[in-house]
């Protein structure tokens, strides 16, 4: 029984290293990115984008918890303006602020979330015309300290942000469409 207990001990030592070393070795910074093709000029899509209070139209996180508490500040849109939010485990608590507005091509967010775990990033949408219609990205990037390292390990931030991503996208192409 002993030899059973040392045996075990030691694969779980080995799996534990295995994993630390693994983490080490990941990129100190995450990406997640996506896009979508919106038959609407960039200054249709734009506005809906560079408003904190049209996100509801499109965003997917708007829908996650309907009681979550939401406050605006700043500016009304554009380069100032601030979102903050607290909701339930599916949203968490967290605040955006518009850092950059470069009508109608680009939009840039610095985002702070403060639960469920504290995260700094930074959120870029752009806008780049074709013919009639407008391919818009949206990504998220930032750094990935040695604790989030060992996370994604387990859980793939790219699918699981990523299909947020595509959902306000195709919300978005939706809203911007029907115009």
């Amino acid at each position: 029984m002993l030899k059973f207990v040392a045996i075990v001990g030691l694969l779980l030592a080995v799996a534990v290293a295995v994993v630390l070393v693994l983490a080490a070795n990941r990129p100190d910074v995450f990406q997640v990115a996506r896009a979508t093709t919106i038959k609407a000029p960039p200054d249709r899509i734009f506005p809906l984008i560079n408003d904190f209070h049209k996100w509801g139209a499109w965003s997917p996180y708007e829908k996650k918890d309907p009681e979550m508490k939401r406050t605006y500040g700043g500016a009304g849109s554009g380069a100032g303006a601030v979102y903050a939010w607290a909701g339930d485990k599916n949203v968490g608590h967290g605040r955006m602020e518009i850092v950059d507005s470069a009508p109608p091509s680009k939009i840039v967010l610095k985002l702070d979330f403060v639960k469920p775990f504290e995260a700094h990033n930074t959120v870029e949408f752009t806008l780049n015309p074709e013919g009639d219609s407008t391919v818009v990205r949206w990504a998220m990037h930032g750094p990935a300290p040695y604790m989030a390292k060992i996370v994604h390990l387990f859980f793939d931030m790219d699918s699981m942000v990523g299909k947020d991503f595509e959902a306000g996208l195709a919300n978005l192409k939706t809203a911007a469409e029907s115009k």
